[in-house]
């Protein structure tokens, strides 16, 4: 059985984290784990990139780095999506987050 946090790694002082989007919610938030990974809804549509664009601005503004800092590993035509975030300056309360170690 695999613990809460099998949605991120550390890589260095990169943080992974494997995500589960839905596009066009209410509002943008983190909520909760959706199987092992973190469910993130965004009010961004997904046509033309728009929602990938977004995500990186709402992970960017979360762990405290500019959208440049964060970046799309795979999953850019899909709902299931891994992201690597550079040195984030703070780690939101998220279901097993933790620092580096």
């Amino acid at each position: 059985m695999k613990s809460a946090s099998s949605w991120y790694r550390w890589d260095g002082a990169d943080l992974i984290i494997d995500c589960h989007l839905q596009p066009k919610a209410s509002h943008d938030e983190f909520c909760g784990l959706h199987g092992e990974r973190l469910k993130i809804r965004l009010t961004a549509p997904p046509v033309e990139g728009k929602a990938n664009a977004h995500l990186l601005a709402f992970l960017g503004k979360a762990f405290g780095v500019a959208k440049s800092q964060v970046s799309l590993e795979s999953g850019e035509l899909n709902r299931q999506k891994r992201m690597r975030i550079r040195a984030p300056q703070r780690l939101p309360d998220l279901p097993g987050l933790g620092p580096a170690t």
